[in-house]
């Protein structure tokens, strides 16, 4: 008889598993809601104040009210619910230039100026509405501190705009307010991650908004 082969019980060795490339802003997925139950923002702008503002007496002080979200969000749109006298966009903040990124201009220099103008109205008493993307918690802090220093309520609007949306409304802005695509997309998923951790930061409130409502 002819002997059975000999097996020898061992596996031939695996492939080590390569790892995964870096995130490219340009081409990769990003979740289209902030939130995984949130509804859908509707295709088209909101009309200028349809946000409801918050009402007097939510706090013993003035109101610091950040609106976060990225380019193309609806930022401006919601900040129309308050009086003009009470945002501050980059463009009214006195120093260098806007909050866009822009030859010459340091985005350091820029968050000086815009927490400069930000304490000078809290310290006068006055509410004060914040319309920057402020995607880093970094800058938040800052503004936080100040908040903390003249005794007002910080509040975080959280725009639930979709990805796609705020892509559409950035490309079909002029030139020079213009942000490359993978900015806006880096921006959405800052803060989308963000969201969770607002009040840790120090916020004492927090609402998520949908095409012109509100969600706690």
């Amino acid at each position: 008889m002819t002997a059975a082969p000999v097996r020898t019980g061992g596996r031939s060795p695996r492939r080590p598993a390569r790892r995964p490339a870096p995130p490219d802003w340009e081409d990769s997925p990003v979740p289209e809601t902030v939130l995984p139950e949130a509804p859908p923002a509707p295709a088209a702008r909101p009309p200028a104040g349809a946000f409801a503002p918050l009402p007097d007496g939510a706090g013993p002080g003035p109101l610091l009210v950040l609106l976060l979200g990225p380019a193309g969000s609806g930022k401006s749109t919601a900040a129309a619910a308050w009086p003009e006298a009470d945002v501050v966009t980059p463009g009214a903040v006195p120093g260098p230039a806007a909050w866009w990124p822009s030859p010459g201009a340091t985005p350091l220099r820029e968050l000086h100026a815009l927490v400069t103008e930000v304490e000078g109205r809290l310290a006068r008493g006055r509410t004060c509405v914040v319309d920057a993307a402020l995607t880093e918690g970094a800058d938040r802090a800052r503004l936080l501190a100040v908040a903390e220093r003249y005794g007002a309520l910080p509040v975080a609007l959280v725009m639930g705009t979709p990805l796609g949306l705020c892509l559409e409304r950035n490309a079909a802005r002029p030139p020079h307010r213009r942000l490359p695509g993978g900015t806006v997309r880096a921006q959405y998923a800052r803060t989308r991650d963000a969201v969770p951790g607002l009040r840790a930061e120090g916020f004492a409130r927090v609402e998520i908004l949908h095409g012109g409502s509100a969600h706690g």
